[in-house]
């Protein structure tokens, strides 16, 4: 019998990624999608199977992580090997405009999956994964960032993903579940979402280059982050779930990269060069003619490629996009 997965937010960025890399490994997938005015299954379409094919290893139910008798439904159901919360409200600037909700979604959502497991007398038999966030360092208190580090959350949306983390922590020592959280860094792709600024950049610049924009506008081009790929920082999710003691990683490439650097390694890509001028809060491109360390490398050897490096795969969606 194949293992099953069950993964909430697999309409996202990851949870695309994670299913296919879960099919791929011979999991029977499912995934949980909430009901909306609107498909947002975008992201997830390919894999989609007649209702009626044998053996059908990919199917998704309706479910909210702000409903907790739908989550018992679906979880009853599955009888899941493992779970992957991935769904989230996970836009900073939001949670402090609707930071009930974000709440109610990132914490008592949490709870509301880990409780269903335990009442359904899941609590030896599934594994459970949290995506835990850097955000959660947010005033930093030492660098680099590593999995011993104080949290100090500065937003709502931060605040609520300490109290997953440790809602976490506390289900593992009190009932012996095996869950873990894995503390991710900036991570990106083709996939993510257009509002974050990876993707901001790249779509704008590929729009000044197929002549439908004249102006990228941005925020505080010194800011540094730490960028990785989607698809690497799925796999160790997955890793995550195979040790023998459930453990909290950071997942982190280690390198930092300004804001600045994203958008003049974006702009090489379409064969536009950048002289910039003016600073602070005038500085502007004219176009011419983190440290982190993670108990991960030295546990599985296993380190992430940084997105900068990598920036073509997302020019060529974001021009590609825009063409159609």
């Amino acid at each position: 019998m194949p293992k099953k997965a069950l993964i909430t937010g697999i309409t996202g960025q990851d949870g695309a990624y994670l299913a296919e890399l879960l099919l791929a490994k011979g999991y029977e997938v499912h995934g949980i999608k909430r009901r909306a005015s609107m498909f947002n299954t975008a992201r997830v379409d390919h894999l989609y199977q007649d209702p009626n094919a044998e053996p059908r290893n990919f199917v998704l139910h309706h479910g909210d992580l702000t409903d907790s008798s739908s989550l018992t439904r679906v979880i009853q159901a599955v009888q899941p090997d493992e779970i992957y919360n991935l769904a989230a409200q996970s836009h900073v600037g939001v949670s402090f405009e609707q930071p009930e909700y974000t709440a109610n979604t990132d914490a008592l959502g949490t709870l509301r999956v880990l409780e269903a497991m335990r009442i359904l007398g899941l609590a030896d038999k599934t594994r459970f994964y949290q995506a835990s966030t850097s955000e959660l360092y947010g005033l930093v208190q030492e660098t680099p960032q590593r999995e011993t580090t104080p949290f100090y959350p500065r937003s709502p949306y931060a605040a609520a993903k300490m109290y997953a983390y440790w809602i976490c922590v506390n289900y593992r020592e009190a009932y012996g579940m095996y869950a873990c959280n894995g503390i991710l860094f900036n991570h990106e792709s083709p996939r993510r979402g257009e509002t974050f600024v990876t993707r901001k950049i790249t779509r704008g610049l590929a729009r000044i280059a197929l002549g439908l924009e004249d102006c990228l506008y941005m925020g505080n081009l010194s800011a540094l982050r730490d960028w990785g790929h989607a698809r690497d920082y799925v796999e160790m999710q997955w890793l995550m779930l195979q040790q023998d003691k459930a453990e909290d990683f950071v997942i982190a490439t280690g390198v930092q990269y300004s804001v600045r650097d994203f958008i003049n390694t974006a702009a090489r890509e379409l064969g536009i060069m950048l002289r910039w001028r003016g600073e602070g809060v005038t500085e502007e491109a004219v176009v011419e003619l983190s440290p982190v360390h993670s108990k991960l490398q030295d546990k599985f050897g296993f380190t992430v490629d940084n997105i900068v490096d990598k920036a073509r795969s997302l020019i060529a969606a974001a021009a590609s996009t825009d063409k159609e």
